[in-house]
């Protein structure tokens, strides 16, 4: 197996475009673009790159991943984009005619592109997938305590509610109970002023008998 100095290099293939016809700085700021990103990601940022130099680094990022899977049987949607270097080329001196006799130099650049893929275990994903991994794992882990967080406060709630239900009925028992007394209180007056007539014409009564007795025994 490959080695990267102490630690084992992953499974991967690598391409070169030499001589391309356009400035390393300029291919530079492209391929900073795609380093770390899964292949298939990374063809479509330089699919839909402004930059000219988008185009030339989509061919080498695309026979990258063609080597990988053609030639080290690889899957294509697990590779990374490990490495993506620029190195300069030669330099074309040109020359242009100016004013009285003059000639200025024109400067045309090239430049060395080379990209390296690798296949990475599908829960890897890279930098930014691992990123994005942790971001996810981190969401996950949250979202419990949100609703943890959440149910004691539907439980308050849910007690206070009780809570209030209580006292309601409570309240509805302790008017029956003080009612009962004053219906009582009432049922018994009514019933004292039936009894009273009833009482006052026995008295009558036995005081006409009385009466009665006398005037019999004179």
């Amino acid at each position: 197996m490959p080695t990267k100095g102490d630690a084992p290099a992953l499974p991967g293939a690598r391409a070169v475009a030499r001589h391309v016809r356009i400035s390393p700085m300029k291919a530079r700021r492209v391929v900073n673009l795609v380093r770390g990103l899964p292949a298939k990601e990374a063809l479509t940022v330089l699919q839909f790159a402004p930059q000219a130099a988008s185009e030339p680094v989509y061919k080498v990022l695309a026979s990258a991943i063609a080597n990988a899977e053609n030639n080290e049987r690889l899957d294509p949607d697990s590779l990374l984009v490990a490495e993506a270097y620029v190195d300069e080329g030669i330099t074309a001196k040109r020359f242009r005619p100016r004013a009285q006799g003059r000639a200025y130099r024109i400067r045309k650049r090239s430049c060395h592109i080379t990209i390296v893929v690798e296949s990475v275990p599908a829960a890897g994903g890279g930098r930014r997938g691992s990123a994005a991994g942790r971001g996810r794992a981190a969401d996950v882990t949250a979202a419990p305590s949100r609703r943890s967080k959440a149910a004691p406060a539907k439980a308050s709630k849910a007690t206070e509610a009780q809570a209030a239900d209580d006292e309601a009925i409570e309240a509805t028992d302790d008017a029956d109970t003080a009612d009962e007394p004053k219906a009582a209180k009432k049922a018994a007056k009514k019933a004292a002023d039936k009894a009273e007539p009833k009482a006052k014409k026995a008295d009558k009564a036995e005081k006409k008998a009385d009466a009665e007795a006398e005037e019999g025994t004179e």
